[in-house]
């Protein structure tokens, strides 16, 4: 009894490591992502851009270095005072132009992915459902 205990345990184990990993691998691809797309790395960016817990980032000090080193470099220095204040206001304007419809596209993207996860789940139930009744796969002839 103990074997299969210790053996169900390694499985287990084996999975959980396996599914850290995982999550770390999309982590890592997350950040690089925002970095390519020059979006600041935050906790909070990551967190939504890889689909991770704050607690999984806090939790692993390798990636919560990283993201603390990125953040702390990202932050603004003080920049020195334009000559023309007609082209700092158009830049204001522009820059929260952009910053709204990357939230635009960030929300409507997580929409459409949270319809396709539903309709993933909608499918398998149907396709569980005709597996259930007998259906073998093949349309009938007409």
């Amino acid at each position: 009894m103990s074997d299969i205990r210790a053996r169900r345990t390694a499985v287990l184990a084996a999975a959980a490591k396996a599914k850290s990993e995982a999550k770390a691998h999309a982590t890592d691809q997350a950040i690089r992502r925002l970095v390519k797309r020059g979006e600041p790395v935050t906790f909070q960016a990551v967190q939504r851009e890889a689909g991770v817990s704050h607690a999984f980032l806090y939790g692993n000090p390798g990636l919560r270095d990283r993201i603390e080193h990125l953040r702390s470099q990202a932050r603004p220095q003080q920049a020195e005072p334009a000559a023309n204040d007609s082209e700092n206001t158009l830049i204001l304007a522009l820059t929260s132009q952009v910053t709204h419809l990357k939230k635009q596209h960030r929300d409507e993207t997580g929409a459409l992915r949270a319809a396709l996860e539903q309709a993933h789940g909608e499918n398998l139930q149907l396709r569980r459902e005709l597996t259930r009744l007998g259906w073998n796969g093949q349309l009938a002839a007409t």
